[in-house]
């Protein structure tokens, strides 16, 4: 890696007098830049209470961990990006950092560049934020991700117009969102009962649903499967049409199942389900899966990076790409990827993980203002809770499951410095640093052992 020479060397920083983690880079002072270059990048890993969300891999921590990314020009304006806060992806994020300082916020060419030379041969292993389950994504394009958000969000904020009017223009006013459903512990172990309580049976999810659903008007309603034996999952969904006769409904297994179960569950399922997705491992079993059965396949596993497109066509895999701006290189790049989802015929949504505002306010600029997303997208939001952001509040609400596109300029939220310090402080107090939910599994059940698939 070339060192950028107008990099300032980085100074951690302070926080009522107790060393952090944050990390800022700028371009020494006494250097002019053009207006619109990057003058400095601040840098400030996050955790926020999770509860404990079973998986095929094991079960979400108490803390979820998130990277926001603060990108400021010489002429002041202040661009957010949000990422994943593991620390592998963190050492990438400040070599990133050093490299865009003084780039163009409008050279979207240049920006990528920069940060794909400064993770090519990095040697840094992990930093993947999906805890196993997603680890063929392009490392450039993670890294890539908050930079290109934050540079959205200052050209929004320089010329005056929303995010979505620099994605071409919105096509629609509010964003669908599906509510997500999980399996899920009454509480961590050692901890009290938290306010969702235990959904381990098909009753706890369609009580779980029904909360949910009267909570935010979710309109579509997704399964995390994958936990228990497919015959009782297949009773989950089963049950949750009964209680939902009108709503869309999908399950996703995280790639659990041989592809003779997922043939098994998709003919089960077939007259119920909107689409299966990750039934089972890889292309080859996706291909093999779609083979035998007409319910639309999507992923998010399968075709995470634009290396997997070719592939993922040859061998006719999947009919549902789920975008992940996070994935694929923020939001210009994944405009890319839904151009490709046009011209094949593919299907487009967007896929989630634990997020917060900064995430949310991007995932819906950028479905806004692309006409081939035509599901409910995904969203983890209402896992959160609703005193932990960094984003002030006001700007983003649910109504009838919906969001309405934020029309102030750039992404339309505002950092709440405060918030921002409290969950770093919870970050440093927290003690994690990786998300693992394998291991916490294991230490909780030390017979679990991980398996794909597993049935």
């Amino acid at each position: 890696m070339t060192r950028n020479p107008l990099m300032r060397s980085p100074r951690s920083l302070t926080n009522g007098g107790v060393m952090s983690e944050e990390l800022l880079l700028s371009v020494p002072a006494a250097t002019r830049l053009a207006e619109n270059a990057v003058r400095s990048v601040r840098i400030t890993p996050v955790a926020f209470h999770d509860p404990p969300l079973l998986n095929t891999v094991g079960v979400h921590e108490p803390l979820a961990l998130r990277a926001i990314v603060q990108v400021t020009t010489e002429s002041g304006v202040v661009g957010l990006g949000e990422t994943y806060g593991d620390s592998a992806h963190l050492q990438r994020l400040r070599v990133a950092a050093d490299a865009v300082l003084g780039c163009d916020v409008f050279a979207t060419n240049d920006l990528r560049a920069r940060v794909e030379r400064s993770v090519a041969g990095d040697g840094i292993r992990g930093g993947h934020g999906m805890s196993g389950m997603v680890t063929g994504t392009s490392t450039g394009d993670r890294v890539l991700s908050p930079f290109d958000v934050a540079t959205v969000d200052i050209r929004g904020k320089l010329l005056g117009v929303p995010a979505s009017e620099l994605l071409g223009g919105r096509v629609r006013d509010a964003v669908p969102f599906s509510g997500y459903l999980f399996y899920k512990w009454a509480g961590h172990p050692g901890g009290s009962v938290d306010e969702w309580g235990e959904a381990l049976t098909p009753e706890g999810i369609v009580a779980q649903a029904r909360r949910i659903v009267d909570t935010y008007g979710f309109t579509a309603l997704k399964l995390k499967a994958g936990v228990f034996a497919p015959d009782d999952e297949i009773a989950a969904i089963l049950a949750l049409r009964e209680e939902f006769p009108d709503h869309p409904l999908r399950i996703d297994p995280n790639g659990a199942w041989t592809v003779e179960t997922s043939l098994r569950v998709a003919d089960a399922l077939k007259d119920v389900l909107e689409y299966l997705e990750d039934p089972t491992p890889g292309l080859a079993g996706m291909a093999e899966v779609r083979r035998h059965t007409d319910l639309p396949l999507a992923t998010n596993m399968c075709v995470v990076a634009f290396s997997h497109i070719a592939e993922a066509v040859r061998l006719g895999a999947i009919d549902i790409v789920l975008s992940d701006h996070h994935f694929w290189g923020g939001l210009e790049r994944s405009r890319l990827l839904a151009g490709f989802a046009e011209t094949l015929g593919w299907g487009l949504s967007m896929h989630s993980n634990s997020h917060l505002g900064i995430s949310l306010a991007a995932m819906t600029h950028l479905a806004a203002a692309t006409p081939g997303v035509g599901y409910a997208c995904d969203t983890h939001w209402p896992w959160k809770r609703e005193d932990e952001d960094v984003i002030a509040p006001g700007a983003l609400s649910f109504v009838d499951g919906s969001l309405a596109v934020p029309t102030a300029p750039g992404l339309g939220v505002d950092l709440d410095p405060e918030a921002l310090a409290r969950l770093h402080r919870q970050y440093l107090d927290g003690g994690i640093r990786e998300r693992d939910d394998t291991g916490y599994m294991q230490r909780v059940d030390h017979g679990y052992v991980l398996e794909s698939p597993r049935w």
